[in-house]
């Protein structure tokens, strides 16, 4: 940085418009993937509750969906909250902290670099998740180094809103209690949590009233097929933070003298543990659980902080130095990508799954034909989703799917298509015994598309009761064993499949 003409200032405001110029480009030009899709549907029907998350996601883009669902306008949350995140964090530095105006603008630079910052614009979970959470971590600071009621339950009820887009935001309530452990401060912790309580109960009601589907998914089903110890995940975990961060843990480790130092004051410690114990519950769970690089995103801002508040310019310009290298690369690399035709995007296998997301729209029209007479369904809730994105209508999953995205099993009573013709879609030629039992009638089409062939069964006359015994029974078994120590208000695939 010394060696430019601009100060770190000038060097903010240029990355912040340069990012947000390539987000919104990439954002417009890339198809919505079938998570996205999959989320503008909860979107397009907003509830206190979805299978898989908590609501936010689904109320951050219910008034976008309303105007608009054009990818560019759907990702705009996306695409402007590293923006946002890096600006709140440069604010509550300089304002509450005492950080120079440089130091705090080196920071804000650093994080908008990251490299998940610069590319990622997918709708996710993530998304809400980031923003809440840095606020809560931001106002939480403030309100250890300066205290303040208002300000502990205002950190409360922003974790609570980080909880409802994600249950990931409980690692960070964790850190809280860690430092309230640390400083002996139980009642600014019981302040918190009166802040975040009202969304924890809105939360656990609905999971009550909804076969606890959120717990079942996140605690069990997902879980089941994990493969258990393995060496290979702690590395991987390793290098997924070396990726996002590697310049700031580096000159953190080697400022670790500095960092204990920023211990001793309030508010240091609280930024301190806002990263390092989520950072290492998640190095506790790495030998058994993969961790994804998206779960580390939510915790940068508080890196980024503790890194302004100990270190100084110095290490912070080189931090953003070597980000704004990487991002560099990144953005090289992706405009090199969308210059390739989609045939050359990946080996040949992958190629139905890439021209379906890509021509889903051409998808749907070459199904037109069928869809005066077939109701439209899916093997999967990938398919389902961006079928339904496209056509603008439902589109169900048919069979026993995955433990993933599994809110089609709210969604769809099958009861209401006893004796119904379904077009199933497929992205890979299926043996046509599999549906014998559910229809009168099966056979399959070829749905061609550029670049790679899909099909469709068409079934004729659809048999609920053998669908009820041989596929909802499973579902059942598989999805829905709710433990005994869960009380169950209401669940939505006993009462409709099993007279509960």
């Amino acid at each position: 940085m010394r060696a430019t003409a601009l100060a770190p200032r000038q060097w903010l405001l240029l990355a912040l418009a340069a990012t947000l110029a390539f987000r919104g480009w990439l954002a417009a030009a890339l198809p919505l993937t079938a998570d996205e899709a999959y989320f503008v549907l909860w979107g397009r029907a907003p509830d206190l509750g979805f299978y898989d998350h908590p609501p936010m996601v689904g109320w951050m883009l219910a008034p976008l969906v309303s105007i608009s669902e054009a990818p560019w306008l759907v990702r705009l949350p996306s695409t402007v909250a590293p923006a946002l995140v890096a600006l709140g964090l440069r604010a509550a530095l300089a304002r509450w902290h005492g950080v120079e105006e440089d130091t705090a603008d080196l920071a804000a630079l650093a994080l908008l670099l990251v490299p998940m910052n610069v590319w990622n614009v997918l709708v996710t979970t993530d998304t809400p998740l980031l923003v809440f959470s840095a606020a809560s971590l931001l106002v939480f600071a403030r309100a250890a180094g300066r205290g303040g009621a208002g300000w502990f339950v205002a950190a409360g009820a922003l974790l609570g809103l980080a909880f409802l887009s994600k249950y990931l935001a409980a690692l960070l309530g964790l850190a809280y209690l860690a430092w309230a452990a640390g400083a002996r401060r139980w009642g600014a912790a019981g302040l918190v949590v009166l802040g975040a309580l009202p969304f924890g109960l809105a939360n656990l009601w609905w999971n009550y009233q909804a076969c606890w589907c959120n717990v079942m998914f996140n605690a069990i089903n997902r879980h089941q097929d994990d493969g258990g110890w393995s060496l290979v995940t702690p590395a991987l975990y390793g290098l997924a933070l070396a990726y996002l961060a590697a310049p700031l843990l580096w000159h953190a480790w080697r400022g670790r003298g500095a960092l204990r130092a920023a211990w001793d004051r309030p508010a240091g410690r609280a930024l301190l543990a806002a990263w390092l114990v989520p950072l290492a519950v998640l190095a506790a769970l790495s030998p058994v659980k993969r961790i994804g690089l998206h779960w580390l995103l939510p915790f940068l801002p508080a890196l980024a902080a503790s890194a302004a508040l100990a270190l100084g310019r110095a290490q912070l310009a080189s931090s953003a130095r070597f980000l704004g290298a990487l991002a560099a690369l990144h953005v090289a690399a992706v405009l090199v990508l969308a210059a390739l035709p989609l045939e050359r995007w990946g080996p040949a296998k992958l190629q139905p799954r890439l021209a379906f997301l890509a021509r889903t729209d051409e998808v749907v029209a070459a199904l037109a034909p069928q869809l005066e007479r077939y109701r439209l369904a899916a093997d999967s809730y990938s398919v389902a989703a961006l079928l339904a994105y496209h056509a603008r209508r439902p589109v169900a999953v048919f069979g026993a799917g995955s433990s993933h995205a599994r809110h089609d099993d709210i969604l769809t009573d099958w009861r209401a298509y006893r004796g119904a013709d379904l077009a199933i879609v497929r992205r890979e030629a299926p043996p046509l015994e599999d549906y014998r039992p559910f229809f009168r009638e099966v056979e399959m089409r070829a749905v061609p598309i550029r670049g790679a062939t899909l099909y469709a069964v068409l079934g004729r006359a659809f048999d609920y009761d053998a669908y009820r015994a041989r596929v909802l029974t499973a579902v059942r078994e598989r999805y829905y064993r709710i433990p005994a120590w869960l009380p169950v208000g209401r669940c939505y695939l006993f009462e409709r499949y099993f007279g509960a």
